[in-house]
């Protein structure tokens, strides 16, 4: 149960790595940061009582935009770990919201940036948000120092995948999921470069909803295997937009 408390400015909340949701590395495989990402966003909004709960009265939800995440290096197998969030800024399209994931010393060891938009359930349209008292009065200054999500323009593929999407991809909105879109990105690079490469950055801009049974392109271009564009495409439109920027795995 989320206590309410509308003045709250930031949210933390702890997490313990267990061996069952790790990757092969040993470490938090950036599918779980992402739902990590989400519920505490959703937890922190729940604080101020504008979580799903109360905005789907109205026949409106919560839904992410873009994401940003850079990490230093990942939580280990049975670790405790955090996430701090807060609300930078807002306009009447959007929130910025950004994290800090801390160690379990409490060292910041990666930040997330992301946007979030309001919409009608109904109309899929976006609803402005310019009047809500609680995010104007709850904006923190708290400094987020990773650089905003780059421009994601369309490129040249050097290669492409093909998928259909199944049950197991679709959630109660009744579209492909967040994780799942990442999953299978992740799964275009084998098993040796994620051995070798950590996700130092990652960028997503979600630009249209997928749905069941629709089949998907993952066109890349890996000409530079350490800065890879991935875009996913279903029944000729983007759905999905990344850029995956990986760095070299100590010894």
């Amino acid at each position: 149960m989320i206590e309410s408390n509308p003045n709250l400015k930031e949210y933390k909340q702890s997490f313990y790595l267990s061996a069952g949701e790790c990757n092969p590395q040993a470490e938090m495989p950036v599918t779980l940061l992402m739902n990590r990402i989400i519920e505490v966003a959703t937890n922190h909004a729940n604080t101020w009582g504008v979580g799903y709960a109360r905005l789907i009265e109205d026949n409106q939800g919560w839904v992410l935009s873009r994401v940003t995440i850079e990490m230093k290096r990942y939580p280990h197998v049975d670790e405790w770990y955090s996430l701090t969030t807060w609300v930078e800024d807002y306009n009447r399209h959007f929130s910025q919201r950004n994290m800090e994931i801390a160690d379990q010393q409490g060292n910041a060891i990666g930040y997330v940036r992301t946007i979030w938009v309001v919409i009608n359930l109904s109309t899929r349209e976006s609803v402005d948000i310019s009047k809500l008292s609680y995010i104007s009065k709850n904006v923190s200054q708290h400094p987020c120092p990773i650089e905003p999500q780059s421009r994601l323009r369309p490129f040249e593929p050097t290669r492409t995948e093909t998928y259909r999407f199944r049950y197991s991809d679709i959630d109660f909105n009744g579209h492909v999921n967040t994780v799942r879109y990442i999953e299978h990105l992740v799964n275009q690079f084998p098993m040796q470069h994620h051995a070798s490469n950590m996700v130092k950055r990652l960028e997503l801009a979600f630009v249209k909803e997928a749905y069941y049974d629709s089949t998907a392109e993952i066109i890349i271009n890996d000409s530079d295997p350490c800065d890879v564009r991935l875009d996913i495409n279903a029944d000729g439109i983007t759905r999905v937009r990344s850029r995956f920027i990986f760095q070299k795995r100590q010894k």
